[in-house]
């Protein structure tokens, strides 16, 4: 068994065009809302949006973050704010810190808001919400809403235009905008922990080296989830190879002649570490 000896790199061609989209778009925009994978915050961000939105009050979402690791996510949230930007970790399923959002909004957009009301001018907030592909835009913004306005499933590449919803309750109106990935990852590690969380179509994936991949980062750093999803010991000397053999037999993923079914097993180990069910885990460090 080998790792992933790819390089991974997925740029479809909607996405050149919805850059400029985006570009085009902000002189008619107040702020933005930029959400992160609450797993990997540091490589889901990308760093084309530090030039495209320089001149914009940022807040920064750290979405899914029921499926990443406490600690960590609070760590990040104090690395991410700043004097014009707030970080703030929600959960669109729970609904965990969604309530906070307006609050947030508020208080970037302070000076605003009370020039427009010294001039007797009231008119929505309006926010751009950005990230990349499968981070969760699409849903947060049906969540904010109260209901479906946007379209939201649980693969990369769905919206692929900008769209205006209007939340009058919260006195904003939000852009969304297609996820956007950049041309090319420079540090590999980065691929590797964007692929994992889904944010990659998995059809140009060799998904059993990528199994492997996560599994080199879970047996350094959460090797007692390993231990508890799959009942197999798990540390970070062991051999990632020896440790995928033990989780594909023990979960029973064996083809006839006892020839381990190797793509089923790295199927599932990348499912249920998208779905949380190996344990709250965070692929980034702050010191990276």
């Amino acid at each position: 068994m080998n790792e992933l000896t790819q390089d991974i790199h997925w740029y479809p061609g909607h996405m050149a065009k919805a850059k400029r989209r985006i570009i085009e778009a902000l002189p008619n925009i107040d702020m933005v809302i930029e959400l992160l994978d609450a797993r990997a915050p540091l490589s889901s961000r990308n760093p084309d949006f530090k030039e495209i939105f320089k001149n914009k009050p940022v807040l920064t979402l750290l979405t899914k973050s029921n499926l990443a690791d406490r600690n960590a996510t609070a760590g990040f949230l104090r690395a991410l704010s700043g004097e014009n930007a707030r970080a703030r970790a929600i959960d669109c399923k729970t609904g965990y810190g969604i309530k906070d959002i307006s609050a947030s909004i508020n208080e970037l957009m302070a000076e605003k808001l009370a020039r427009d009301a010294a001039r007797g001018i009231k008119r929505p907030v309006r926010a751009m919400v950005a990230g990349i592909t499968n981070v969760g835009k699409s849903t947060f913004i049906n969540t904010l809403c109260g209901q479906k306005k946007a379209a939201a499933a649980d693969k990369p590449g769905v919206t692929r235009q900008n769209a205006r919803v209007s939340v009058p309750s919260l006195g904003i109106e939000l852009t969304d905008t297609p996820g956007l990935l950049w041309h090319k990852f420079d540090d590999r590690e980065v691929g590797i922990k964007l692929a994992c969380l889904g944010s990659i179509n998995d059809d140009i994936l060799d998904v059993w080296g990528l199994a492997l991949e996560l599994l080199n980062i879970l047996k350094a750093r959460y090797p007692q989830c390993v231990t508890a999803r799959y009942g197999v010991p798990a540390s970070p000397e062991d051999d990632v190879n020896a440790l995928f053999e033990s989780i594909a037999k023990k979960r029973g993923f064996i083809r006839a002649g006892g020839v381990i079914d190797e793509e089923r097993a790295a199927s599932v180990i990348l499912d249920e570490f998208r779905a949380g069910k190996i344990g709250q885990i965070t692929l980034d460090r702050i010191t990276q």
